[in-house]
């Protein structure tokens, strides 16, 4: 009886093994491979720097669940194709955005895709490599943001755009990081910022030569890898908490009032 229960235990921990990592080529945005626990996370669009979309913003909902409830991973490195981390949308792509029901879907995945980041209980690195214009309330969300020497910051989507609200998280991660009144101003008044000034506001830990990016990224999650998994585990449900809080407090209030000013730009008059 114990021989035949060892061989169903065996039996059903490879079979669980397998169907986590059947995620891995599951999504046309992300490409994941993973070493001795680190899964490496790059975003793209056709093997370039991704061009975010409807697409992605409804993959990654699902893509940062898989990759959250995957115990096989012990750090996440998530970063960028081509030249830029992520730079340009396709707001066409989203449809019509004053139709009620086409925003609450984005309601839905905007407030879900941060909080599935947040439940990703292993320690997380962003290596940012290159324009991280759109979205980098992703990046805010590691534990570590590596930079290289040439990388930017800007929120190109919202008052840049002259469109809507930056409603989607941004507001909170950037307060959360840099101070309510950095975050203010980087979205009222969007222009580039350096990864020299980003460090110098404590969003970004290091910069590094754009060849040596992803390799110090690997060193660094190399280093935690040795460590215990509940002390990787734990350490990022103690880090992440606090702003866990914010993201489930104020985002979804913060993507209403950014369709509403959605629906003022484009809807009928």
């Amino acid at each position: 009886m114990k021989k035949l229960l060892a061989i169903a235990a065996l039996f059903f921990a490879s079979f669980a093994q397998a169907d986590e990592a059947s995620y891995f080529n599951k999504y046309a945005n992300l490409k994941m491979s993973r070493t001795d626990g680190i899964l490496t996370v790059t975003m793209h669009t056709n093997g370039g720097s991704l061009v975010f979309g409807a697409v992605p913003h409804e993959e990654f909902v699902d893509a940062f669940y898989q990759i959250g409830r995957d115990r096989a991973n012990r750090v996440v490195i998530l970063t960028g194709a081509g030249k830029d981390w992520m730079s340009s949308i396709d707001f066409a792509s989203f449809g019509d955005v004053t139709i009620a029901r086409n925003w609450a879907k984005t309601i839905d995945e905007g407030t879900q895709v941060l909080e599935n980041i947040t439940n990703i209980n292993v320690p997380v690195i962003c290596a940012v490599n290159g324009k991280a214009w759109v979205h980098t309330e992703y990046c805010l969300l590691a534990n570590y943001i590596v930079a290289a020497e040439d990388a930017t910051f800007m929120d190109a989507p919202h008052f840049a755009g002259n469109i809507i609200i930056p409603g989607d998280g941004i507001f909170t991660t950037w307060s959360y990081v840099a101070g309510p009144n950095r975050a203010q101003a980087f979205l009222l008044l969007p222009k580039p910022l350096s990864a020299k000034e980003a460090q110098s506001w404590g969003v970004v830990n290091e910069i590094v030569p754009q060849a040596k990016l992803l390799a110090r990224a690997e060193e660094i999650a190399k280093e935690w890898n040795k460590k215990g998994e509940l002390t990787l585990r734990h350490s990022r449900r103690h880090f992440i908490q606090p702003i866990k809080e914010r993201i489930v407090r104020e985002v979804g209030y913060g993507l209403a009032l950014e369709g509403d000013s959605a629906q003022d730009s484009f809807g009928k008059k």
